[in-house]
């Protein structure tokens, strides 16, 4: 008798243990936004997606890249902490998801600007190039009747605001996607590149989108070449870095695309191609990523052969 009693205790444990493992697999993972102030006015939010810029003007705050889906209210959280100034204007850097998709959590009455070309990815989301999904994504602005959707583009370069406020946008070609936008703050000294520099390895290339390995140097070297007096640089996924990392990365870029115009040449597969490739010792730091090196060198071969 006893001995059935403690069994009935010890199953009913387990079925409560079972069932807190349950609710607990089941309770989402909080949204943390970690803020790290980089000037008085200028802040970069991590987590929840590519870096966040939270740019404070006179007249209110400006922000470039939104994360991923959710996480546009824990941005206007974060910066009610930070100021009691309206956001006024979003900037996206380019398309993708994890750096748009909170635009359409903020107030409609926010201007959102982008490049040109990424309007025109945005009213497609097409898949990214290299990613694969357990389902298939979805267009989180058709699913908002169009909320979130740029208002404003340019196509070169585009100044908004003037003195301390002034932000300067600048594309100078294809290379992460065919819409990447450099925006720069030049009173702060301080730019955020996205994921045209998302950190220092391989890039993605997104050929889905415009993305280019053969062009992704050349628009490189115009940004290192062209923009002046930026000391900081908020990067799509890593920590800030500084403007020689830019430098650095053009070259790395240059060189991978030389070795990839190589192993051609020389009748390589892709995957023997890829499955040679090293990080050379020169770029001190750098992460290998072999699935990304593929997709690379893949793209660049597309490229190559047309």
């Amino acid at each position: 008798m006893r001995r059935g009693i403690v069994l009935g205790v010890l199953l009913a444990a387990g079925a409560l243990s079972l069932a807190a493992a349950g609710y607990q697999a089941q309770t989402p993972a909080p949204m943390v936004i970690e803020v790290e102030k980089l000037r008085d006015n200028l802040f970069m939010f991590k987590g929840g997606g590519g870096n966040t810029a939270v740019f404070i003007t006179s007249t209110g705050v400006v922000v470039v890249d939104t994360k991923n889906p959710g996480w546009g209210q824990p941005i206007l959280a974060k910066i009610k902490e930070l100021t009691d100034k309206p956001v006024t204007t979003i900037i996206n850097t380019h398309t993708h998801s994890d750096h748009v998709s909170g635009n359409v959590e903020f107030p409609a009455t926010v201007d959102i600007i982008v490049q040109e070309n990424t309007k025109a990815n945005m009213q497609k989301m097409s898949d990214v190039t290299g990613i694969k999904y357990d389902t298939p994504p979805t267009n989180i602005f058709k699913e908002n009747n169009g909320k979130g959707m740029p208002k404003r583009t340019f196509k070169d370069r585009m100044t908004l605001g003037t003195g301390a406020d002034r932000i300067d946008l600048y594309y100078f070609g294809r290379g992460h996607t065919n819409g990447d936008a450099w925006v720069v703050f030049p009173a702060l000294r301080a730019m955020h590149a996205g994921d045209i520099f998302a950190r220092k390895g391989p890039p993605l290339l997104d050929a889905n989108n415009g993305g280019s390995g053969v062009q992704i140097p050349v628009s490189l070297a115009k940004a290192a070449a062209t923009i002046k007096n930026v000391d900081t640089i908020i990067t799509g996924h890593s920590p800030v870095m500084t403007f020689d990392d830019l430098k650095q990365y053009a070259d790395f870029n240059k060189d991978f695309l030389g070795w990839v115009q190589a192993e051609m040449k020389g009748g390589k597969s892709v995957d023997d191609a890829a499955a040679e490739y090293k990080i050379p010792e020169k770029y001190t730091g750098y992460t290998n990523n072999a699935n990304q090196v593929k997709t690379n060198v893949q793209v660049i071969y597309n490229e190559l052969k047309k």
